[in-house]
């Protein structure tokens, strides 16, 4: 996969993820991963990326005595996952197209 392309859809995932609710590195990754693969060295530019261009927000809870950064969806970040579905549908159409011509030669 493009590595442009894969790295909207990652943005995305991590956006989706938190849908359900604020969440944490480790938690993201661990409900990413069964779909889509994701490391730590990965996460954590994102999560930075999507907190400077306004998406998430993150606060700091103390957890077993240490401090966990939580993250969390923004009205930003929704409208951004709504987008991509919406232009999603355009390169299924795309998408669709292209398999038929190659199936059909």
């Amino acid at each position: 996969m493009d590595v442009q392309l894969k790295r909207g859809v990652l943005d995305i995932c991590v956006l989706a993820s938190l849908l359900k609710g604020d969440s944490y590195g480790y938690m993201i990754i661990k409900e990413i991963s069964p779909h889509v693969e994701i490391s730590e060295s990965t996460l954590y530019p994102i999560l930075r990326r999507l907190e400077e261009s306004k998406c998430v927000t993150v606060y700091s809870l103390e957890h077993n005595g240490r401090l966990r950064k939580y993250y969390s969806i923004t009205s930003i970040g929704k409208e951004k996952i709504r987008v991509f579905l919406e232009e999603w549908k355009s390169m299924m159409g795309i998408y669709s197209f292209i398999e038929s011509e190659a199936i059909g030669q």
